[in-house]
């Protein structure tokens, strides 16, 4: 009975060190990655286009990471994505700052670049940012792209009566 209980107590003892190492774990990969911002303040910015972007998308200035995209929706006057920002309090963004949806190249990530402007007084909780630059359809200007290099069947080349000058037709005799 003795060596029942005591192997039961080593396999508890080590169980409870697995279940300890899991929530240290969580709580280590929560704080890495910004989880909660505990610390922030919200701002509002409206875009014409916000392709891309989802609730946790990053937000940087100069390619440093300040916060996170906390909600988004459409707003019903103005037809345009309402993206609400979770930015780092400790950052002093400055109140007429620019906001745009830019890509980390053609197959990377979306994300919020924004760009400080030269205010002394900084963006406080439920400001908005107006001035904003919204995604492009990178899909549209390659296909608009592809559609356009080729020549067309159908228009005829800007010379086309004149013999010799790109046409296959032999002059006429003279």
């Amino acid at each position: 009975m003795k060596s029942l209980l005591r192997d039961n107590l080593i396999e508890a003892v080590v169980g409870l060190f697995v279940v300890l190492l899991a929530a240290w774990f969580i709580i280590f990969a929560w704080g890495r990655t910004g989880g909660g911002m505990r610390d922030s303040i919200r701002v509002t910015a409206l875009f014409p286009a916000a392709n891309g972007v989802s609730v946790g998308t990053d937000v940087r200035i100069a390619g440093l990471k300040v916060g996170s995209v906390a909600g988004q929706r459409l707003d019903p006057e103005s037809y345009q994505a309402e993206v609400i920002l979770a930015l780092d309090e400790d950052v002093n963004v400055p109140s007429d700052s620019s906001a745009a949806i830019t890509a980390e190249g053609l197959l990377g990530g979306t994300y919020i670049a924004l760009l400080p402007g030269g205010s002394p007084t900084p963006l406080k909780d439920g400001d908005a940012i107006f001035d904003t630059q919204g995604s492009i359809d990178m899909m549209g200007l390659i296909g608009s792209f592809i559609n356009r290099s080729g020549s067309s069947a159908t228009t005829p080349p800007a010379n086309a009566g004149e013999p010799g000058l790109g046409t296959m037709e032999e002059s006429p005799a003279q």
